[in-house]
């Protein structure tokens, strides 16, 4: 509710990396792996703003930031098939209104 985002291990309660306040206090809503990118994960606050982190560039802050300007999302999920090395991976958007959109990521975060 905050905008920490903590790594874990499943072997230990206590997280291996912790992330304050990485959305400026901004609650985040969904949070998820890329499906391509073992290294890569994508986190949407409650402003509508997608955060893009790749803990091989940088492992402190997210590589990237997108705004959503247009209406309140208010939640998101990823598309993609790990299992084929194209690097397609996408975003599905659920907006307020119940409307869908989807972008497709760049490469250099979705190539596995």
């Amino acid at each position: 509710s905050d905008g920490s985002i903590r790594l874990h291990q499943m072997t230990s309660e206590y997280p291996l990396m912790q992330w304050n306040d990485s959305t400026k206090g901004q609650p985040i809503i969904a949070l998820q792996w890329a499906l391509t990118r073992p290294a890569v994960f994508f986190a949407l606050d409650a402003s509508s703003n997608i955060y893009i982190w790749d803990l091989l560039e940088n492992d402190l802050l997210p590589v990237a930031t997108q705004t959503i300007p247009s209406e309140k999302v208010v939640t998101m999920t990823l598309l993609g098939e790990p299992e084929k090395a194209n690097g397609l991976l996408g975003i599905v958007l659920a907006k307020e209104s119940g409307q869908i959109d989807i972008q497709y990521v760049k490469k250099k975060w979705a190539l596995p």
